[in-house]
């Protein structure tokens, strides 16, 4: 396989035409071509633009969850982006298949996970034409990009692995490509989410010819299993919902595309706009609209959100820009009507009527997207319309007319398939449909049954139709209708109402239909549901337009009135509600600033589970309730410990940072704890449980938890409690010393070496310049360009830090990293964590039990570089860029038995 890869790089350098050679240059003309011209939302005739022009860089994730999650892919975005800052590594698409250091075996398998609409399908477009013009991944020789959309259409045929290729990408035959075994082979499977093939990943016979005839099924299984062509490297996207198709043992790598992070939006619309003003406008406002801030996560909706209100402020300038998601999609379906007037029926762009054949297309369109919703459906083939009483050409000619809501698209042998151009449009049309449907039809198309209606012919009761539809969405198992609702219930508004005019009847819906709606949610919210689920009916009350509920709770929270409240249960969903949507809150939350009680300990820990930093510390043993006139304990029981033991190994809590002081916890609690601590999915790095009333017992709690392999804590504070000898255990191999006093360091090696000891073996006469805690300060300060490496043995800090430090006391401010004095990188076993002013930045480059660092500082230009040497390279581990303010010192801080040496250079 070596040899032969080398023979055919070596023909391609000296531009030997092998057949081999000329298929490659072929299929990569062939996939440029087809790949580096697209269209935001549809392609327009005549007006193509190249893909390296709008691209956007995503934000793409290594390791995303392996749970298969169970709630509305909105939800899941507003979710994601609560913990931006989490253990996952961002990576680039040159970073796939690249095995991490230490990894056995190379990665053949990647599955990349995300929402429809994030950007998966351009992700493989972008992979594939940087591979076409030779700009990445070079050392594959055939790239063969494949979808599920596709391959549907070839169930109930039989192909050979080579003769699959060959239908898809003609000529690798003639090229005499018989077998695929001399070559390195990438294929990427798009969109596992839309496969319709039967999948039985483990019990289908297997094949391992690529000359073998059978099913495309049984082909597609083996390969994914690599049992056919095991030197090929895979590609599969998917919707999350579809992951656990594929069978943990099938994937070596699991990718995560989040979509745009909030500097990304901003780089989108400034892309698409040379408008400055226009663009801080549109930005301004999506940033107060929190719907709106959450979907434009989601690249499509970010140009439907963009065509919409670049429509909006060309027509009226000062108008009121659309806050909601109803009102955002109500806009643009009129906007492509406009398109469709203009277009086709020969009309002005100003004219607002809806023809009787686009009122009718628009009816079948919803019609077919609310059934196909109901069964789960994003693509559709000729049987699904059938089923929906629509044939071929009516399809087609509504995919031709509205061009922007419902997409043709025909493959190689033009077989059609149909899709709207986001799962939210179809969304909104089946919204439209069954509103509809109750006005026109007076039947509740959620419950199946007309409506039993006097003979004058009254109007329906919108009531009846929201309530169903709230228990409706509210009992799907996996949230399939929540954004569905949100919709149906922003169509009741009567300003959605008049800008839909000529499309959807008027219903003359008061007020009071809303108020109905508004208190019905109210109520439902009182009841014991998910954060989930609770998190879409506040969305639902912003699409009614009632802000009651959040802004009493609002009100109490700038009243300082809110530790002072009985809350009912709707209003603790309301706050949380509102911390959740607090960036302020979730990167600090200080619990004992809302409520001091074990009570709102529990009612807020979604909020807990989300927030990066938490504190809840005991001040005073007792406080007073003005409300139940009774004194009540603050502190956390065993029920506490057993639900933040919970949150602590789920796979999407973010909490960093956990300090407990003061909570009469006891052994017991202790243990509880620590099944979250020894979970492979806690990222906690800092806890504290001091004052916890912790004995020797939870002391070996302790220590068994943090010794497991999985244990991500690193620094530990247990002042005030007896946990027994620290020295044993194993605990000062996963954290840094926070809880020690005395200073325990030799010199030695002519004042080169510094050692912390294990044991006191010389005392040291108390001075102004030592410090409390183990470290040490170099005497000599840097000037200029300064380099020098030092040799460390265990875990250490390796600093850089202000003379005027504080040394004294057992607050962390004397810490390396932990103030403004100083800039510290921390060097465990496998990671290294740059810090200073108290803020972490934890590194990509990992970090053995021992080595050599580089540090260079350049002091005028306020550089700081951290450097892993090695035998003949030196690699970047963190730069920082500052300003200087005062000379800087050399300083290194220790863990039990660790050592540091300079090294000479």
């Amino acid at each position: 396989m070596k040899d032969t890869k080398l023979a055919f790089l070596f023909q391609i350098c000296f531009h030997s035409e092998t057949k081999a050679h000329r298929y490659q240059r072929e299929l990569k003309s062939k996939l440029k071509k087809k790949f580096q011209v697209v269209s935001e939302g549809v392609a327009k005739a005549g007006s193509p633009t190249l893909l390296k022009e709008i691209y956007t860089e995503l934000y793409i994730t290594e390791g995303g969850s392996g749970e298969v999650n169970q709630e509305h892919e909105v939800i899941q975005i507003e979710t994601a982006s609560r913990r931006s800052d989490t253990a996952e590594r961002a990576i680039t698409l040159e970073e796939l298949f690249k095995a991490p250091p230490g990894r056995p075996r190379p990665i053949r398998t990647v599955m990349t996970k995300g929402v429809a609409g994030i950007g998966k399908t351009l992700l493989t477009h972008k992979f594939t034409v940087d591979w076409a013009e030779d700009k990445a991944q070079q050392e594959v020789h055939y790239t063969f990009p494949l979808t599920f959309r596709e391959l549907n259409l070839l169930r109930g045929r039989s192909f050979s692995l080579v003769g699959l290729v060959d239908h898809f990408f003609s000529g690798s035959k003639e090229a005499g490509i018989c077998s695929f075994q001399d070559f390195l082979v990438l294929f990427i499977l798009d969109g596992l989410d839309e496969c319709r093939l039967p999948l039985d990943i483990l019990s289908t016979q297997t094949v391992t010819d690529v000359s073998e005839s059978t099913s495309v099924e049984v082909l597609l299984i083996n390969l994914i299993r690599g049992e056919l062509l095991p030197s090929a490297r895979l590609w599969i996207t998917t919707r999350p919902a579809a992951a656990n198709q594929i069978p943990p043992e099938c994937v070596d790598m699991v990718t995560e595309v989040r979509g745009f992070t909030d500097p990304q939006k901003e780089e989108y619309f400034r892309r698409r706009s040379t408008d400055e003003e226009q663009v801080s406008r549109v930005m301004s406002h999506i940033r107060t609209c929190h719907s709106l801030h959450i979907m434009c996560h989601i690249p499509l909706f970010c140009w439907i959100t963009a065509t919409v209100l670049e429509d909006v402020l060309k027509s009226r300038e000062k108008g009121e820009l659309p806050r909601t998601l109803t009102q955002i999609y109500s806009h643009y379906v009129v906007l492509q009507n406009k398109v469709k007037m203009v277009k086709f029926d020969g009309g002005a762009a100003t004219d607002q009527h809806w023809s009787p054949q686009s009122r009718e297309m628009m009816e079948s369109l919803g019609k077919l997207a609310f059934e196909q919703l109901q069964k789960g459906k994003l693509i559709f083939y000729e049987s699904d319309l059938t089923e929906c009483g629509m044939d071929l050409r009516a399809a087609s000619v509504c995919s031709g007319v509205f061009t922007q809501v419902f997409r043709e698209e025909i493959n190689l042998y033009q077989d059609k398939v149909f899709t709207f151009i986001h799962l939210s449009l179809q969304e909104f049309m089946a919204a439209l449909h069954v509103h509809q449907t109750f006005i026109s039809s007076k039947v509740n198309l959620l419950e199946h049954k007309p409506l039993n209606l006097p003979h004058s012919g009254g109007q329906p009761d919108f009531n009846l139709l929201h309530q169903s539809a709230v228990d409706e969405a509210l009992r799907s198992p996996n949230g399939h209708l929540d954004l569905f609702l949100r919709f149906l219930l922003g169509l009741s508004l009567p300003t959605n109402q008049r800008l839909l005019q000529g499309l959807l009847t008027q219903t003359g819906s008061d007020s009071q239909t809303n108020q109905r709606t508004g208190k019905y949610i109210k109520k439902k919210l009182s009841e014991s549901l998910s954060t989930e689920r609770s998190i879409n009916l506040f969305h639902c009350l912003n699409e009614v337009n009632d802000h009651s509920l959040l802004e009493q709770i609002q009100q109490y929270m700038r009243s300082g009135r809110l530790s002072t409240e009985e809350l009912s249960p709707a209003q603790w969903s309301a706050l949380v509600f509102i911390l959740l949507s607090s960036q302020e809150h979730l990167d600090f939350f200080d619990l004992k600033s809302f409520f001091p009680s074990e009570e709102a300990f529990l009612k807020l820990l979604p909020v807990i589970k989300a927030s990066k930093k938490v504190e809840y510390v005991i001040l005073e043993e007792h406080v007073f309730n003005s409300v139940t006139d009774k004194h009540l304990s603050c502190g956390l029981s065993e029920r506490s410990c057993a639900a933040l033991s919970s949150v602590l190994s789920s796979q999407s809590s973010s909490v960093k940072h956990l300090d407990l002081s003061n909570n009469d916890l006891q052994d017991s609690g202790v243990k509880l704890l620590c099944e979250g601590l020894k979970s492979p999915h806690c990222k906690l790095d800092f806890l504290s449980l001091s004052g916890c009333v912790i004995t020797e017992v939870g002391g070996a709690s302790l220590a068994a938890a943090l010794s497991s392999n999985s244990s991500s804590v690193r620094e530990l504070d247990l002042s005030y409690n007896h946990p027994g000898d620290l020295h044993t255990g194993g605990f000062f191999k996963y954290f840094s010393p926070l809880f020690c006093v005395d200073t325990e360091t030799l010199l030695s090696d002519d004042n080169r070496t510094v050692t912390r000891l294990w044991e006191e073996e010389e005392l040291h006469l108390d001075h102004q310049d030592r410090f409390d805690y183990y470290q040490v300060l170099c005497s000599t300060g840097l000037t200029g360009h300064c380099y020098w490496e030092v040799e460390r043995n265990g875990d250490v800090i390796i600093a850089v830090s202000y003379r005027g430090i504080r040394r004294k006391g057992n607050s962390y401010d004397c810490l390396f990293g932990f103030n403004n004095q100083s800039w510290s990188l921390r060097c465990y076993s496998g990671f290294y964590t740059f810090r200073h002013n108290n803020i972490d930045t934890r590194t990509s480059c990992p970090c053995s039990s021992s080595g050599r660092v580089g540090v260079y500082v350049d002091c005028p230009d306020g550089r700081l570089s951290f450097y892993e040497v090695s035998s003949d390279s030196l690699t970047l581990i963190h730069t920082v860029c500052t300003s200087f303010t005062d000379t800087l010192y050399p300083g290194f801080g220790f863990g039990f038995g660790s050592s540091v040496s300079l090294s000479p250079l």
